[in-house]
């Protein structure tokens, strides 16, 4: 077994909320993750929080990556978190990136956001960022 092991149980659903349609970005920190050993799940554009929530209830997934260029953070974010406390489902830790003001990260954490990643941020800082703070949810234990 290789040290990526542990990175490989790890299930990542990938979204993209709202009306925006630039997806490079996020394409390439999928890749990123995958390369990583992490499974992704790429939802696509255009995606409601509902979308992206269901998606993760039914991948089992550990962890929810929203990317937001489109200056909808605040409701985009906030609507995912909802709706995970309404599935029980706070154990899914929620990350993402994109344009997305400083002043605005501490209210994201209060929601409970786990981590922004703003614009420079590597894909070697992403990726490291998910094997150490996203815990497998559907491991044996």
């Amino acid at each position: 077994m290789d040290v990526s092991s542990e990175a490989s149980t790890l299930r990542v659903v990938i979204a993209k909320p709202g009306l925006d349609g630039h997806d490079r970005g996020v394409k390439v920190v999928a890749r990123a993750l995958r390369d990583a050993g992490v499974e992704v799940i790429y939802t696509g554009l255009r995606q409601t929080p509902e979308m992206i929530v269901g998606a993760a209830l039914q991948e089992d997934a550990d962890a929810i990556g929203l990317s937001v260029l489109s200056g909808a953070h605040m409701t985009m974010f906030g609507r995912v978190m909802e709706l995970l406390a309404e599935n029980d489902a706070r154990d899914i830790t929620v990350f993402g990136g994109g344009i997305i003001p400083e002043e605005d990260i501490p209210e994201l954490e209060r929601m409970g956001v786990a981590k922004i990643f703003t614009p420079g941020a590597t894909t070697a800082e992403i990726g490291d960022w998910v094997r150490e703070n996203v815990k497998a949810l559907h491991t044996a234990g």
